[in-house]
């Protein structure tokens, strides 16, 4: 670990902790209704869209309702983008004459957009023609973002309100959170990008001649509008088959570092937001205090890990620790921004990657595949890592109210049974997914395992980990194309998404109902030390512990279809 490589990780918390007040202050303004920088242009433009959907912005939602929308719309998104794979070969902007996407791929592609998880089973720029990379991939990017932040607000105003039946209107804050925030910020972001040389072209591929004489094709496209809302709708999937790590998605250490900065300036912005819209800044940073303990340390473990190189190399008489392990790293970027990109897109639900994670030292590697089982809270999607991270604090509140004995609340609402039930069934719902779908695919499906023994299982247990963490990213080694696993990951992408997104919505609503009960010498602070601590030791406690109460699925699983296979 050399003072250079602490030097830039150093910046960049610098930079996420300078943006946070400012994206936070913006959005607490625009989902409260309030005038901001951009509504003389954009509120026009904002009515219209109401009167073209049929939609009175003035109507607000219980959250069943609202909960009813988000599926609704998210459904119609997936159909259609289904659609838009399959119909590939006879619509236009299809310069390199992609044929169809085959129905399972296009299933699990799908839904791996509307879900936010950007799981690619495919290379990006041999499969999707520039209209669907446009007008099917890059949409979703924009509206699976703006549906996480939609959630996130929902449940900030269930804190903020009491003896509410409303907690807004789903496409209200959906067409905002696309309107001014991510469009804008999207428009700027890709014209830098495209000065930091990422291509934005609706031509074909063209062919180089090497001077070894052979014939290179160079796939480009319309990638830049694409890489900002990848990264700032923490989506993840890349134009390219090698995502961030291609040098026309990632260029230049500038371009790295606008990446990473977007992965996490949503996510982070939105703690502020929380503390602005319930009138108290503390709390915001009391949550982002605690993503930042556990954001520190997978830096810290990734970035000492992969630093000390590969002691394999020490038999081939080579010192590991002179330049570290740099295998499926770009020299462009090395150890230190490697090992913060690894980090930084599993802490939000991103999967973007700049390094082949399946080439990560054994500890650095556990890194990201903890970041995801943890239900990806530290800093987290935007919107998703929000509203993950209020379900852990419901498990801390109730955990420090039994400690001294009285019913938890938190800021001024009283935490019950309810919404107990709903944070536990929400947290055990990933364990579920990962350990049962996982069992299933260890047996059914062995062929996607090349590596086989230890690792083999090692890349099972990311592939379904990453999937119902919405996260996107892989041990590059699993071979995912086929129609097993396609659809056990696509199941894995639903449950992750939207068997959380319910309950959380549930909780919204609860908590808007309830009255608001003033402090008492009795409530436990939650915007100091103890309580970041605390929060920061149940995620790591509660993520860990639920994985082992369902540890027996893998082998009900097996036994079951050993059974099953004895009859046929």
């Amino acid at each position: 670990m050399d003072a250079n490589g602490i030097l830039q990780i150093l910046i960049f918390i610098g930079l996420i902790v300078a943006v946070t007040p400012i994206l936070g202050g913006f959005m607490a303004r625009l989902f409260s209704g309030e005038r901001v920088l951009l509504s003389p242009v954009l509120a026009p433009v904002e009515r219209g869209f109401y009167r073209l959907g049929g939609i009175d912005p003035a109507a607000e939602q219980h959250w069943s309702r609202y909960a009813l929308s988000l599926l609704a719309f998210n459904l119609a998104g997936a159909v259609l983008l289904y659609g838009l794979q399959r119909l590939q070969g006879w619509l236009p902007l299809n310069p390199g004459e992609m044929s169809a996407v085959a129905p399972d791929l296009a299933f699990n592609t799908a839904v791996s957009f509307v879900t936010n998880t950007n799981w690619q089973s495919y290379g990006g720029e041999t499969t999707m023609s520039h209209l669907v990379q446009m007008a099917g991939l890059t949409v979703q990017n924009f509206v699976s973002a703006a549906t996480g932040i939609a959630v996130a607000v929902a449940l900030i105003r269930g804190f903020a309100r009491h003896n509410a039946r409303a907690i807004g209107n789903f496409y209200v804050d959906l067409t905002r959170a696309v309107l001014y925030l991510l469009l804008p910020l999207c428009l700027i972001g890709a014209m830098v990008l495209v000065w930091q040389g990422v291509p934005q072209t609706l031509l074909a591929s063209v062919e180089a001649h090497t001077l070894e004489g052979v014939k290179q094709v160079i796939a480009q496209g319309p990638v830049a509008s694409q890489m900002m809302i990848k990264h700032l709708g923490t989506n993840g999937g890349g134009f390219f088959n090698t995502n961030a790590s291609h040098p026309f998605e990632n260029p230049t250490a500038l371009a790295n570092l606008i990446h990473m900065v977007s992965i996490l300036a949503i996510g982070a912005g939105l703690t502020n937001t929380f503390g602005r819209m319930i009138g108290d800044t503390r709390q915001g940073w009391a949550l982002l205090g605690a993503m930042g303990v556990l954001f520190v340390l997978g830096v810290a473990v990734t970035f000492g890990a992969e630093a000390q190189g590969n002691p394999a190399l020490t038999a081939l008489g080579i010192d590991p620790s002179l330049s570290g392990s740099m295998e499926g790293k770009e020299v462009r970027f090395g150890i230190a921004l490697s090992s913060l990109f690894a980090v930084v897109t599993t802490a939000a639900s991103c999967g973007a990657v700049n390094a082949m994670h399946d080439s990560l030292m054994p500890l650095a590697g556990m890194v990201p595949l903890i970041n995801m089982m943890l239900g990806e809270i530290i800093i987290g999607g935007v919107g998703a890592g929000f509203y993950g991270i209020i379900i852990f604090v419901i498990h801390t509140m109730f955990i420090a109210g039994l400690m001294v004995g009285r019913t938890p609340e938190y800021l001024g609402k009283k935490i019950e049974a309810k919404e107990v039930k709903l944070a536990v069934f929400a947290t055990l719902i990933f364990p579920v997914s990962v350990l049962g779908l996982g069992a299933v695919a260890l047996l059914a499906g062995p062929e996607a395992i090349p590596a086989g023994g230890p690792h083999g299982l090692s890349e099972v247990l990311y592939a379904y980990v990453s999937a119902t963490a919405n996260n996107g990213s892989a041990f590059g080694g699993f071979g995912a194309n086929t129609v097993l696993h396609n659809s056990l990951l696509a199941l894995a992408m639903l449950l992750g998404r939207f068997i959380v997104i319910i309950p959380a919505l549930a909780i919204a609503g609860s908590l808007a109902a309830k009255k608001t009960i003033p402090a008492s010498a009795g409530t436990f602070p939650s915007h100091g030390g103890l309580f970041i601590g605390l929060l920061t030791s149940v995620i790591l406690v509660v993520g860990g512990l639920t994985f082992f109460p369902v540890l027996a699925l893998g082998p009900i699983v097996e036994h079951l279809l050993l059974g099953l296979g004895t009859l046929f």
